[in-house]
C-alpha cells in the first residue's frame, strides 16, 4: 500500500503493469504538489499543510534507482545547494532521484506550473535537461503545431485535448506572405521563409515559449522535403535562390544548432516530401529538372553508411477517376506519414488513405479520409503521424469563415474509423498553411 495523501488518481498514462501504475501516482503527486504551492517571488515559495508529509515505500525507492540514477557527485552538489537555500531543493520527502523520475512521467503541459516551484525545477525544465532525460527513457508526448493564419501558430495536445496559442511571430510582411516550410525537431519548431532577398529561419522554443532567429541552412532553399528523428532533422532538395532545383541535403542537430552538409541525392527534386522510417530518411515524389515532370522514384538515405539509394517507381502519379489532372506545379507535395514504421499517404484526388507495401513496392488502399476534409490539389490539408495515430487537419469552408477539425485514427487491419478530437472556428476558411508534430 502506498503511503501518502489520499488523492483520487485518474490514469492518463497507458498502463499494463504495477510499475506504470506507481509512476502515474507519483507524477500526479508532483503535479498536485505544484498546484498546492504558493509562489511568492523568485526563489521564495511556501507550501500549504507543510506539516503533513508522506514517506515513499520500499517499492518507490527501488524503482527510483532502476530508472534514472544520478551520480553521487551530482547528488552531493545538489545537497550542498539545498543546505545553502531551501528554494533550490526538489521534493524533500521522496528525494532528488525520485522527484525527477516523477517529473519525467508528468505531462509536459504541466511543466510551466511545476517550473514555478523553485530554481531547480526551473533549471531542469527551462534548460532542456528534463527533455533529454525523457528521450533516454523513451517518454514522448506528441503535440500538433499548425498555422491557419500567416504569422499565427497554434498547438494542440491530442492526449488532453487542449488548444494553445503560440506568441505571434515578429516578422516583416515579406516573410509573412512568402512560401514557408515548417519542421519540428527536439524542442524546437523551425519555420523557413524569405525576407526580400534572403532566406531566413525562425525558431520557436518550448523552453522559452518565444520566437527567435534560427540557424540558416548552408544552402538557401525552399520547397524542400524534410523530417525529424528525435533531436536530428534532414532537409533535402528544393529550390535555390535562382530557382534552380537542388539535389543537396543537410542534417540539423537541435542540441547544437548546427547544419551539416550531406552527400547529394541521385536526382534533384523540389516540392517533395520527407519521412523517417526504420531510422532511415526517405525523400519521395516531387518535380525533377526535366519539363517540370513529377518524379515517381524515391530515395533513401542511410545515416549509418552515409549513402543514398534510389527506389524506382516508389510513388506513381495518382489521378482521380473522371477528374482532370492538375499540372504538377499546382499540386501539393505528397501527403505522407509514418506510424510504427509503416508508410501511409493521403490521396486527396480519391479522398482515400493508402499504405505502402515495402516488399512489393506498391500502394494499397486502406479506406477513406474524413468526409469533411477538403483541399485545393492537396494544399490546405495536413496529414501527419502523431505518435501511434494518423491525424488529418483541415475542414470545410462555411459562409462565416471556416472550421478546423482534427481527426485521428490508430491504424490497424480494419478500414479507418476517424474520431474527431478537436474542432474550432477559423478565420482562414479551414485552410492549413503549415503543420508539424513535435514529440518530446
Amino acid at each position: 500500500m502506498l503511503e501518502g495523501p489520499a488523492f483520487l488518481v485518474s490514469r492518463e498514462l497507458p498502463s499494463a503493469c504495477e510499475l506504470e501504475s506507481i509512476w502515474a501516482y507519483n507524477a500526479f503527486c508532483v503535479t498536485e504538489f505544484s498546484k498546492g504551492k504558493r509562489f511568492l517571488d523568485d526563489g521564495e515559495e511556501t507550501t500549504p499543510n507543510s506539516n503533513k508529509s508522506w514517506k515513499p515505500s520500499e517499492n518507490h525507492k527501488n524503482m527510483s534507482n532502476s530508472v534514472i540514477s544520478f551520480s553521487e557527485s551530482d547528488q552531493s552538489d545538489n545537497q550542498n545547494q539545498e543546505d545553502q537555500s531551501d528554494s533550490s531543493s526538489l521534493i524533500d520527502h521522496i528525494g532528488r532521484d525520485l522527484s525527477i523520475n516523477c517529473l519525467l512521467h508528468s505531462s509536459r503541459s504541466e511543466y510551466g506550473l511545476i517550473a514555478s516551484l523553485n530554481r531547480t525545477f526551473r533549471s531542469l525544465i527551462n534548460g532542456g535537461e528534463i527533455y533529454r532525460l525523457r528521450r533516454l527513457l523513451g517518454v514522448v508526448e506528441h503535440w500538433v503545431y499548425f498555422s491557419c493564419n500567416l504569422s499565427e501558430w497554434e498547438a494542440f495536445d491530442p492526449i488532453r485535448l487542449k488548444w494553445m496559442r503560440l506568441p505571434t511571430m515578429d516578422c516583416n510582411e515579406c516573410f509573412r506572405c512568402s512560401d514557408k516550410e515548417s519542421l519540428a525537431v527536439g524542442t524546437e519548431l523551425l519555420v523557413f521563409g524569405k525576407e526580400i532577398d534572403t532566406h531566413v529561419v525562425y525558431k520557436y522554443s518550448i523552453l522559452t515559449n518565444s520566437w527567435s532567429p534560427g540557424s540558416k541552412t548552408n544552402t538557401p532553399r525552399c520547397l524542400f522535403g524534410s523530417a525529424s528523428l528525435n533531436e536530428l532533422a534532414i532537409v533535402a532538395g528544393g529550390c535555390g535562390p535562382s530557382g534552380n532545383i537542388l539535389s543537396s541535403a543537410e542534417l540539423y542537430n537541435s542540441e547544437t544548432g548546427i547544419w551539416v552538409t550531406l552527400p547529394n541525392m541521385n536526382k534533384p527534386r523540389k516540392m517533395c516530401s520527407g519521412v523517417f522510417m526504420e531510422s532511415k530518411f526517405y525523400v519521395i515524389g516531387g518535380i525533377g529538372e526535366e519539363n517540370n515532370k513529377e518524379l515517381t522514384c524515391g530515395e533513401v538515405y542511410d545515416l549509418k553508411t552515409g549513402h543514398w539509394t534510389e527506389i524506382p517507381d516508389m510513388f506513381p502519379v495518382w489521378t482521380g477517376s473522371g477528374v482532370q489532372c492538375a499540372p504538377a506545379t499546382a499540386k501539393a507535395p505528397p501527403l505522407l506519414a509514418v506510424v510504427k514504421n509503416e508508410l501511409y499517404a493521403a490521396c486527396y484526388e480519391e479522398q482515400e488513405v493508402r499504405k505502402y507495401d515495402k516488399a512489393r513496392n506498391v500502394w494499397v488502399r486502406v479506406g477513406g479520409l474524413p468526409e469533411r476534409a477538403r483541399s485545393m490539389n492537396g494544399w490546405g490539408l495536413a496529414f501527419r503521424a502523431c505518435g501511434d495515430q494518423l491525424v488529418v487537419i483541415g475542414g470545410p469552408r462555411v459562409s462565416y469563415g471556416g472550421i478546423i477539425e482534427l481527426n485521428s485514427w490508430v491504424p490497424d487491419e480494419n478500414p479507418p474509423q476517424w474520431t474527431m478530437i478537436g474542432r474550432k472556428h477559423s478565420d482562414s476558411g479551414g485552410f492549413v498553411y503549415n503543420c508539424a508534430v513535435m514529440g518530446c
